[in-house]
């Protein structure tokens, strides 16, 4: 049985306490680990909660510069980490995202120099000037669920189906603090679009309390968040959380009623995959009795993989596999 259908039942119990907390600029984190808890919850808390958007808050007009207002290492800022009473390393919590809605009326997009899929990085050098830093500011139209954004000359405009998610969902890692700007076995900076209300996430406890946190809302993104940023705003969340006892988790996990996900992310973009993949066949094999050569075997002619990201430190890819193509358990 898969965690899904095991918690689904049990995560709107009658009696579930609820946290209600809207962070303080000054409670905001910008790294996963390192950092004291805000809270100690108990496994079954529901959390109704908001966060920042990836800018701090700071760029608040079209002709603001990210990089001329935002502090230095206030990426992504975390609301959080909640310590999870009883979760201990080897043990995963398990995230059900209940529901995510914009919470200012515009999104932001931006592109900063030397990030993005497109241009050179440190790690890919090329002779040639930086593209220009510039700003998209999106009107919210929740009513009609789109955002909508004009060109830089003003002369065209386009809309964007709003599909709100949380780019950031983590854990500490463990022995180090890690950058809100990188993915990794954690979660952490994801920006995965199936990490929506409805979805299941699940990630492994490193630390004792988990020490989870969570940011970065983004209004709507691409595959592949080429030019380095989604449609980026704040966002109110309403999540809970749940603790399984001695069940490890390597890699993100997401599920819902109709698909199963893995996440893995590295460089270069085709060890991502393979993470992904891995993490895959291990999960059908535990899920449907298969050995690992039957279950490679399965994941390849029935998975979809879509590349989430590939800006960040590491880039993200996603594995996704339809339940009811499971074969059942013998």
């Amino acid at each position: 049985m898969t965690i899904f259908a095991i918690l689904v039942a049990g995560f709107f119990a009658a009696d579930q306490t609820v946290l209600n907390y809207i962070p303080k600029h000054d409670e905001l984190k910008y790294t996963f680990g390192g950092v004291a808890p805000t809270h100690h919850i108990k496994p079954g808390t529901r959390i109704v909660s908001w966060t920042e958007d990836c800018y701090d808050g700071a760029v608040t007009r079209p002709d603001q510069l990210p990089t001329t207002v935002i502090p230095t290492g206030h990426d992504n800022p975390q609301t959080g980490p909640f310590y999870i009473d009883g979760a201990e390393p080897g043990d995963t919590i398990v995230i059900h995202i209940n529901k995510l809605e914009p919470a200012r009326d515009h999104g932001i997009s931006s592109f900063f120099p030397g990030f993005g899929a497109l241009n050179g990085t440190d790690r890919t050098a090329i002779l040639g000037a930086d593209l220009p830093e510039k700003v998209w500011f999106y009107e919210v139209d929740k009513s009609k669920g789109i955002a909508r954004t004009k060109s830089l000359d003003g002369k065209s405009s386009w809309e964007v189906p709003l599909a709100p998610f949380l780019g950031c969902l983590g854990v500490s890692p463990g022995q180090e603090v890690r950058s809100t700007i990188v993915p990794d076995f954690f979660g952490g900076n994801m920006d995965c679009p199936e990490v929506h209300a409805g979805n299941t996430v699940s990630l492994g406890v490193n630390v004792p309390g988990a020490l989870l946190s969570f940011g970065d809302g983004h209004y709507a993104m691409g595959d592949g968040e080429i030019i380095g940023t989604a449609i980026e705003g704040a966002m109110n969340v309403d999540v809970t959380i749940d603790l399984i006892k001695g069940r490890t988790t390597r890699w993100p996990h997401i599920e819902n009623s109709e698909s199963m996900m893995t996440v893995g992310a590295g460089r270069p973009l085709e060890d991502a995959a393979r993470v992904a993949f891995k993490e895959m066949v291990h999960w059908v094999s535990e899920v449907t009795g298969l050995s690992e050569m039957d279950a490679y075997q399965f994941v390849s002619q029935n998975a979809k993989a879509p590349i989430i990201e590939m800006v960040d430190p590491e880039y993200t890819v996603l594995v996704k596999i339809e339940k009811k193509r499971l074969p059942a358990r013998p």
